[in-house]
């Protein structure tokens, strides 16, 4: 069964009705695309794993609220391509706190079928092998677009697939596929004259200070070096176009670890893993095997990953990290489609109810439904900082303190109108009192007139969750699955969460009743 097959949206309604079967034919089915664009765009990543099975919990859990069965293979592409950016997040914040810890990244993973390990097990040519190699050259952005050009290649996506995935047009998803193809060539180009033996006298000078890590400020200074150098830029000449070379390449195999622990969660049975471990293999998906024989292969290849010691103690700390470390963030059980805010009208306001705070009386907005914003006149009260609210500096979002001596800008500029999202009435949107809106732009909260464009209101929509402590939200941009704001460096950002409390706290608000 191919992935384009109408078959699916069937097996998506059975699977949304409660079908435990029709759901594991569903992941069985999408496994193999799934790990491939997670593996190709981390490079063979020790956390593959990991990313793909918070990808797949995300996808069961949100299953009930997609309204479009048919649309089911883009909508999976998106929840994967949030993970994988989640997980670019941790990194960035993990990094460089404890040597031991990121020593331990490149303990490799048996499980694992990383690119650069498939090529040199197959034999392919040394040219197949430095475009593997020029992929990780690419910006973050860029390596996550190459991975899913290379399912687009194989025909398990199609350019909407991707264009619906990414939140682009079709014709924007071209002009991004052509700007990272450009700067995959540069890289190949650099790979090539790294690799050179001898190595360019010009270019070694070049090079001096090079710590060996693959970033886009060495990528940029040694290709003013290549594209000016005949002897490093002579490796271009006759070169075997990239479309070829990944389309050579064999597709990930996803590893008997991986089936067993989906399998271990109740993701897959016994059957479904072995389906779905055959599914990149050359014999057509569905086909009559005996279960019997599916999970004998299953059980003979955990035997040979568990075989080595090594690997079997990298593999439990793989499992037992990632249910540390990935629990912490609070998120609701189920996603079910429905108004998130709150509105008020027509019904009567209670007296204000005042808690002591250490700026003062703080007025208690009314009490709402878990995870929604009531409409109307509110102030937002950071958990982390109990005794700052949400306010404005110029044209940027920030903290400030408010009490019942402020004076009456002050406690204006608190207060903020609650509003249906412009984008989507599910949501909200916050308009100030000076009549301009809130908006994250280049991922920073600030305040906005409405210009009426389409990605103005996208902008401006917030989808509240609840938040690190009862009665608090979280404000999820509408447009940025999976951002949301929080309060760092002295202003309100869209981020993505790193799984602490700090961060849950940093990111959560309670409504307040208007101090204005």
């Amino acid at each position: 069964m191919r992935l384009m097959d109408a078959d699916h949206a069937g097996l998506v309604v059975a699977a949304q009705a409660g079908d435990d079967r029709a759901r594991e034919e569903l992941i069985a089915a999408y496994l193999p695309l799934l790990y491939n664009i997670v593996g190709r765009a981390l490079s063979g990543h020790a956390d593959v794993d990991d990313v793909v099975q918070e990808s797949l919990l995300r996808v069961v859990r949100d299953l009930p609220a997609l309204r479009a069965p048919e649309s089911f293979r883009s909508w999976l592409v998106s929840i994967t391509l949030r993970q994988i950016s989640n997980h670019r997040h941790r990194q960035r914040v993990f990094a460089g706190r404890s040597t031991v810890i990121d020593e331990a990244h490149q303990i490799p993973d048996a499980g694992a079928e990383p690119g650069d390990m498939t090529i040199l097990r197959l034999h392919v040519s040394d040219e197949r092998r430095q475009v593997v190699e020029a992929g990780r050259w690419l910006d973050p952005d860029y390596r996550v677009l190459l991975s899913l050009w290379w399912q687009e290649g194989a025909g398990s996506l199609s350019r909407e697939d991707i264009a619906a995935a990414t939140g682009l047009t079709a014709a924007h998803v071209g002009v991004r596929l052509q700007r990272m193809r450009e700067q995959l060539e540069l890289s190949r180009t650099i790979v090539a004259a790294l690799e050179a033996d001898p190595r360019c006298p010009q270019l070694d000078e070049a090079v001096i200070g090079w710590d060996g890590l693959r970033t886009s400020v060495w990528r940029k200074r040694i290709a003013r070096h290549t594209r000016g150098c005949p002897v490093c830029s002579a490796t271009t000449t006759e070169r075997v176009p990239v479309e070829r070379l990944l389309l050579s390449l064999a597709p990930l195999a996803v590893p008997a670890g991986l089936l067993a622990a989906l399998a271990a969660k109740g993701l897959l049975s016994g059957t479904a893993a072995g389906a779905a471990g055959l599914a990149t293999a050359p014999v057509a998906f569905g086909t009559a095997t005996g279960g019997d024989s599916l999970h004998s292969l299953l059980i003979g290849k955990l035997h040979a990953v568990t075989a080595h010691p090594l690997v079997a103690l990298a593999t439990g700390a793989v499992l037992i990290t990632g249910t540390a470390t990935y629990i912490t963030w609070p998120e609701p059980a189920h996603r079910v489609p429905g108004v998130i805010a709150a509105p008020t009208a027509g019904h009567p306001t209670p007296s204000p109810s005042r808690t002591t705070t250490p700026a003062g009386p703080s007025p208690v907005s009314p009490p709402a439904a878990a995870g929604t914003v009531a409409l109307g006149a509110q102030s937002l009260e950071s958990v982390d900082e109990p005794s700052l609210y949400l306010t404005y500096a110029g044209d940027f979002a920030t903290l400030g303190r408010v009490s019942a001596s402020s004076s009456a800008q002050t406690r204006q500029r608190v207060t903020f109108t609650v509003v249906g999202g412009l984008a989507d009435t599910r949501c909200v949107t916050f308009l100030a009192a000076d009549g301009r809106y809130l908006r994250h732009r280049d991922l920073r909260l600030r305040l906005s007139t409405n210009d009426g464009s389409e990605l103005f209101r996208e902008d401006a929509t917030f989808c509240p969750r609840p938040g690190a402590v009862a009665g608090s939200v979280t404000l999820h941009a509408h447009n940025y699955p999976g951002s949301v704001l929080r309060h760092r460096d002295g202003g309100i950002r869209l981020d993505g969460p790193d799984g602490t409390r700090a961060f849950a706290d940093q990111a959560s608000f309670i409504m307040r009743r208007p101090w204005a």
